[in-house]
C-alpha cells in the first residue's frame, strides 16, 4: 500500500509533478504546519483560528515568508522555487498582486517538493524561519 499521508518519493517521481502541482501540495502542507502552529499556542476559539490561519496562509504574507528564507536556501531548494515562482497561473486572488502570487507558487512548490521527498525537519526549519518574525514564533 502506499503511503500518502507521509510519503517519500524518488526524485525520478517528484519531477513527474508539475510545479503547481507541487504548490498544490505544498499549499496543503503550510495550511496544516500554520493551524498545527497556532493551535500548539493554546485553546483558542475556532474562528479565531481561522482568521490568524487566513492572515498567515495568503499571498502577501507567504511573499513576505519568502524573503526571509531566501538566504537559508540550498542551491537546488532555490532552483524549485525559481521554477515554481515562474509557472503560469490562470489567476492571481484579489488581494494579492501578481508578484506576490508568484513568490507564494513558489515557496508553496518549494514546501510540496520537500514534502514529497520526505524531508520533515527542512520543512520544519523553513516554516520557523517563514514565521519567526512577523508571528512572534
Amino acid at each position: 500500500m502506499k503511503d500518502y499521508f507521509c510519503p517519500h518519493m524518488e526524485a525520478r517521481e517528484i519531477n513527474e509533478i508539475s510545479m503547481l502541482g507541487l504548490a498544490h501540495i505544498g499549499d496543503a502542507v503550510y495550511e496544516l504546519l500554520t493551524r498545527t502552529m497556532l493551535c500548539s499556542d493554546g485553546n483558542k476559539a475556532v474562528g479565531q483560528l481561522h482568521k490568524k490561519t487566513v492572515a498567515i496562509v495568503n499571498a502577501p504574507a507567504q511573499a513576505r515568508a519568502v524573503e526571509r528564507i531566501l538566504p537559508l536556501l540550498t542551491e537546488q531548494e532555490m532552483s524549485i522555487y525559481k521554477r515554481g515562482r515562474n509557472a503560469k497561473v490562470n489567476s492571481v486572488p484579489q488581494k494579492a498582486d501578481i508578484s506576490q502570487y508568484h513568490a507564494a507558487t513558489g515557496l508553496e512548490a518549494l514546501f510540496g517538493w520537500l514534502y514529497l521527498l520526505g524531508d520533515t525537519d527542512r520543512i520544519n526549519r523553513l516554516f520557523s524561519a517563514c514565521v519567526e518574525d512577523e508571528h512572534g514564533t
